[in-house]
């Protein structure tokens, strides 16, 4: 414990040094509603902390959640797709690649007039935007499994199955985790994008609705909430990695 509350220290002190002239560079600019200081984010962040931890925040993280496993269970099946046969690997890989060019902003519009102002507009753009580092990064696991260990399989009569469920999966699995740990802020940055552009409830409809009213502090303030859920999710699947894969960094 005490070793690693030394290797958190240079963060932490990184951490209060960027706040610290952040406070200053927003005093000097003395514009609120431009650029807030961090003390008037947190004190807004405290007075509106009714609407935002008992309406906003729920609608946000339910759409991160589905959205989040829609993602999940189709990074999954895209990546066993591609590593169960090469010929789904040349059909698949270039369309996975092609859906990360659409741009969110432009798409996410559309997602709004087709499916309403309800939760799975939002919910497709999350997926949109979470789905390929699952897919791609788990395929690369697959991939990354040693050819030397399959072919010892093969000479004992190991079937194809065998092979994938004894080598590929427990070699895959530190990506998986890896995968999830990018996918969960990119899925609550597609969550807000798409309550931005078309929502009645969440943290990213807030936050517009703030600037409307052009109170800065209004508009950080369910940004900052959004990155400390990021962070505590994110941790916590750190925790759930470690107890899962005991021997990542074995040689």
């Amino acid at each position: 414990m005490r070793n690693a509350n030394k290797g958190n220290l240079p963060a932490l002190i990184f951490l209060f040094a960027l706040l610290f002239l952040w406070q200053l560079g927003a005093m000097e600019v003395n514009a609120a509603y431009i650029l807030p200081t961090p003390l008037q984010i947190l004190q807004r962040l405290w007075e509106l902390r009714g609407p935002l931890f008992t309406v906003h925040l729920p609608a946000t993280m339910a759409v991160t959640g589905i959205g989040l496993l829609i993602s999940i269970g189709l990074g999954l099946l895209l990546a066993v797709s591609m590593d169960w046969s090469p010929l789904l690997q040349k059909c698949l890989y270039p369309v996975v690649v092609a859906s990360q060019t659409i741009p969110t902003t432009a798409i996410a519009p559309l997602f709004v007039l087709w499916f309403g102002y309800g939760i799975w507009s939002k919910v497709l753009v999350t997926v949109l935007i979470t789905f390929f580092p699952i897919t791609i990064t788990v395929y690369d696991g697959f991939r990354a499994a040693k050819l030397e260990m399959a072919e010892l399989l093969l000479t004992y009569g190991a079937s194809k199955r065998d092979i994938f469920l004894k080598i590929k999966v427990p070699c895959a699995l530190p990506y998986f985790f890896s995968a999830i740990k990018m996918a969960i802020p990119m899925s609550i940055i597609g969550a807000a994008i798409g309550e931005w552009l078309g929502s009645q409830s969440g943290l990213g409809y807030f936050s517009r609705r703030m600037m409307t009213q052009l109170d800065g502090a209004g508009v950080f303030a369910p940004i900052v909430l959004l990155s400390a859920v990021a962070m505590l999710v994110v941790a916590l699947v750190g925790l759930l990695e470690n107890k899962a894969v005991k021997w990542r960094g074995e040689s």
